[in-house]
């Protein structure tokens, strides 16, 4: 009799994409590897680690679904050049039924440094309709798989972060921004 049961899946704590180079023409004028394609490097690692969970280009083709990017917090911790190897981790936060929350960094692949994180929701989505929809039970289940194994690592310190310029010094609020000096009235 064969044996009908899904396939296990196993996941690393956190998932580790392959080793990506820099290409010459994402260097800007600065010298450095231009903002945008820290999030090309991101992209390229989600698509990686969400392929081993069920959700990559078949997945899409097969019309069962796809994902969606809702919101995305980058922060840039030390600049790339075009000499620097890279590898991206990706931890799984958390997920519902319909979304999907996670935790990336890039790292030098030789020095470990990080270069920069990224968190982001992203939203599973009916092709056919372009509407958000839930997980197939089998992709949960893997999810449910990647969770267990992520879990265990720290929570990580950029986090849940808040983008904003802190009102350091200022006894009221409405002082908090000014320009040239003068105060900016809302």
């Amino acid at each position: 009799m064969a044996d009908d049961r899904p396939a296990s899946v196993f996941f690393f704590a956190p998932f580790v994409s392959s080793t990506m180079v820099i290409e010459p023409g994402w260097i800007d004028y600065n010298g450095h590897l231009n903002m945008a394609y820290y999030h090309v490097l991101f992209d390229r690692a989600v698509d990686e680690a969400f392929g081993v969970v069920g959700l990559g280009p078949d997945y899409m083709e097969s019309g069962r679904g796809t994902t969606f990017a809702a919101e995305v917090h980058v922060r840039y911790r030390r600049e790339l050049v075009l000499e620097d190897p890279v590898r991206v981790t990706l931890q799984l936060i958390g997920f519902d039924e319909k979304r999907i929350h996670f935790y990336s960094e890039i790292r030098h692949a030789t020095e470990g440094w990080v270069a920069a994180t990224s968190e982001n929701l992203s939203l599973h989505v009916d092709p056919a309709t372009r509407r958000v929809a839930p997980f197939p039970d089998d992709i949960q289940a893997n999810l449910g798989v990647m969770l267990g194994s992520h879990a265990r690592l720290p929570r990580p310190e950029d986090l849940g972060r808040v983008i904003g310029i802190p009102a350091r010094g200022h006894p009221r609020p409405d002082m908090a921004f000014a320009v040239a000096g003068a105060r900016v009235r809302h």
